[in-house]
């Protein structure tokens, strides 16, 4: 795999926000930008500009250092963080290939080091190992989604905000009418509800068990909240299988229940049918509904448009996941994903366990 220069500078920015750094997406795009204006190539210029843009505290920069002499190798720049910033043209490195340049001081080159973890994170999963598949199944353990919310209709106590009149009047009156502080509320939140559509078809077989495994550890986040179902030429619930704590055997018990494995696909039919079945009694009802496809149609694209329509009309939000969305080259001309594109609200990768992490955070901002 070779990695871009960008590609770098963004899983460094990661790595950041694993050690517990608040690195936002801003602060990335900040870091990008002077990364830029000093030249990837210079080892201290991408230091301070790291330092300036992704730590927010002091305390961020014990940390900072120790990721950074991980991520680039090289000597650790722990020696001069109380010293005047030197000047970016103090070294030369290649960072995006790893190349011989040196600095004017005759110092070794710097290259960037990646780690095998991080690696395989950024790797199309339909391609794996055996290996590097138990891999990831530890990667999706690793996890942490937190499903969206809405507003709830009962209020909770708070220290501001919307002025309780119904609390302070009973406030006053266990005074015998005497002036009680003032109380506040505010508007509880739930869980929304998220629905799950894996396509399970011929065309999406490589990437079936790690979607389903993303399935799984969704469920396991929120058992109360999350639907689960597969399509291809049936349409099947999954949820009970994906309950049981254990990803392997939970794994086991849906395909077992499932009997179109690798099949054909008819997504227009298969999104009728969970409208028709599921989405009446409310399960779509303004929640989050995310489809995991490659957009393969078998039929025509007219039931397709239609049923994406009803769907778009009832959930709260569409996200469509594509596992070639996000590999070079990709354009989004099947007639199902032409079809579907118009009711969807967001279009996202899904074939790496970088894509999926992404993915957990469109889900959970929905």
């Amino acid at each position: 795999m070779t990695w871009t220069g960008e590609e770098t500078l963004l899983g460094f920015a990661r790595a950041l926000r694993a050690a517990g750094l608040p690195v936002t997406a801003d602060r990335e795009r900040t870091f990008l930008a002077a990364c830029a204006a000093v030249g990837v190539s210079d080892r201290v210029g991408v230091y301070w500009a790291g330092r300036g843009t992704l730590c927010a505290s002091p305390a961020d920069l014990e940390p900072y250092d120790t990721v950074f002499t991980g991520w680039f190798g090289g000597t650790p720049m722990n020696a001069v963080t109380n010293q005047e910033v030197p000047r970016l043209s103090t070294v030369q490195a290649d960072l995006t290939d790893g190349g011989t340049g040196g600095s004017q001081d005759g110092d070794d080159p710097v290259r960037a080091v990646a780690s095998p973890t991080e690696v395989l994170r950024h790797r199309d999963v339909a391609g794996l190992s055996p290996q590097d598949r138990a891999e990831l199944r530890r990667l999706f353990g690793t996890l942490r989604p937190h499903p969206p919310t809405r507003p709830a209709r009962r209020h909770t106590g708070a220290h501001r905000g919307q002025v309780d009149g119904p609390a302070t009047l009973r406030a006053q009156l266990k005074r015998m009418g005497e002036p009680a502080p003032v109380r506040y509320r505010r508007r509880d939140t739930r869980p929304r509800q998220v629905v799950l559509l894996i396509d399970v078809s011929g065309s999406m077989s490589s990437y079936a068990d790690s979607l389903l495994r993303l399935a799984h550890t969704l469920v396991q986040a929120a058992p109360r909240s999350t639907e689960a179902f597969t399509m291809g030429t049936r349409l099947t619930r999954v949820t009970p299988a994906l309950r049981e704590r254990d990803p392997d055997r939970a794994l086991l018990r849906a395909g077992e229940a499932v009997p179109d494995w690798s099949g054909g696909t008819r997504l227009g039919e298969m999104l009728g049918a969970f409208l028709d079945r599921w989405g009446r009694r409310g399960m779509a009802r303004r929640a989050v509904v995310v489809i995991l496809s490659d957009g393969w149609e078998r039929d025509g694209t007219d039931v397709l448009a239609e049923q994406m329509r009803r769907l778009h009309a009832l959930a709260h939000r569409v996200v469509w996941v594509n596992p070639h969305r996000g590999k070079p080259g990709y354009a989004p001309v099947q007639q199902g994903i032409v079809a579907a594109l118009p009711y969807c609200d967001d279009f996202v990768a899904g074939h790496s366990m970088a894509a999926f992490e992404e993915m957990v955070e469109v889900v959970r901002g929905a």
